[in-house]
């Protein structure tokens, strides 16, 4: 029976600020490398042999993953995916969520936070913002960066890549964690969970949980929870 671990990355820079993140690459505040190394801690008294470890190429899920990989004293070299990176909010990026409500509307601002298939403007490749403008990204080919993203976008990107490099090793019965962020492991759930397009948008994803997901021979979920109960989030039909 191979078990799935889903962890958002601790608390960013710009998590503590309320700022629209996205692409740009921000490390863990203080108290998200503690988040970090507390989910170590969880998964480590699991007692679970992990056979893969995965990030996305972010900083902020980098390094969680390492604080992690510390904690449980495991060394395998973790794979990285610019797939499960975060998703790009467009013109939004770098702008403070609460100064945006009152400029927009609480409504419009849940809208493009939440919604399926709505996004943000683009934001100017002239922008410093912009990932062609971040070091970390030189490696992705141009075409498949993005000037701004819905959920739905996100969710294409990311089914993609666990359709080619996940699925096959869960079928194979191997463990397998992923130090991602919300939106990427929103568009994760919506598969597993199968969640329509609208209970998508109900879905919040607590930093520095893991959420461990056991599934059976047929990739269906058996059993579902995170492993910090206190800082848990609903996860809508379990």
């Amino acid at each position: 029976m191979p078990h799935l671990i889903l962890v958002r990355h601790g608390q960013s820079e710009w998590n503590l600020e309320k700022r629209f993140t996205g692409w740009v690459d921000v490390d863990l505040t203080g108290q998200g490398k503690l988040e970090a190394c507390k989910s170590g801690e969880y998964i480590k008294e699991l007692k679970l042999n992990i056979d893969y470890f995965y990030s996305s190429f972010q900083l902020r899920a980098i390094n969680t993953l390492k604080f992690i990989q510390d904690t449980m004293r495991d060394n395998k070299k973790p794979i990285r995916a610019w797939q499960f990176n975060e998703r790009h909010y467009g013109s939004l990026t770098g702008l403070n969520k609460d100064e945006m409500k009152e400029k927009l509307g609480e409504d419009k601002i849940h809208e493009f936070r939440r919604s399926w298939d709505i996004k943000p403007d683009p934001l100017s490749r002239n922008n410093p913002y912009h990932p062609i403008n971040i070091d970390t990204y030189k490696a992705i080919p141009r075409a498949q960066i993005p000037n701004t993203e819905s959920l739905k976008d996100t969710y294409e990107r990311v089914m993609e890549y666990y359709n080619s490099n996940i699925h096959n090793k869960l079928l194979d019965n191997k463990n397998i964690l992923i130090s991602a962020h919300g939106n990427s492991i929103r568009a994760l759930c919506k598969f597993l969970f199968k969640l329509d397009n609208k209970k998508i948008s109900f879905l919040e994803i607590p930093t520095g949980n893991p959420l461990l997901i056991n599934l059976n021979s047929k990739q269906e979920i058996i059993a579902c929870r995170y492993l910090d109960k206190d800082r848990a989030k609903d996860l809508i039909i379990f």
